[in-house]
């Protein structure tokens, strides 16, 4: 994947595009949310993001990318706000009007133009 793909799949993610961003994932493709959770496969993320979206909104900026042959990494500051109380998330609980900035470090490795595997790690949280 090239530089213009990862940032066409970040804007199709901001974008709530699960089409757009979800074409970028082979179909087993790994996520992993540190120690929190871990998802396998395309559909898994899909679920995931349509439950996340239907109860906060996510905008990721990027600060750094970083695109190889393998992969890319990427350090990204996104912001979170709650527009549907989720007490039980499992990630944190949240409740309608919290704001949340998280910085993380985001490593994806890719294989034959897909990503086949996302490892994810924060490391600022306010």
């Amino acid at each position: 994947m090239t530089e213009e793909d990862f940032r066409t799949y970040i804007a199709a993610f901001n974008a709530k595009d699960f089409d757009g961003f979800s074409k970028f994932y082979a179909d087993d493709v790994e996520f992993n949310l540190g120690d929190r959770k871990q998802i396998i496969g395309k559909q898994g993320i899909v679920d995931f993001y349509t439950q996340v979206f239907d109860h906060i909104d996510e905008d990721l900026q990027v600060v750094d990318l970083i695109v190889g042959p393998e992969g890319a990494a990427l350090h990204s500051r996104t912001t979170f706000t709650t527009v549907k109380d989720w007490p039980d998330f499992e990630i944190w609980p949240t409740m309608k009007g919290d704001v949340r900035l998280v910085e993380s470090i985001n490593m994806y490795r890719t294989s034959g133009g897909k990503i086949v595997q996302i490892k994810s790690g924060r490391y600022s949280s306010k």
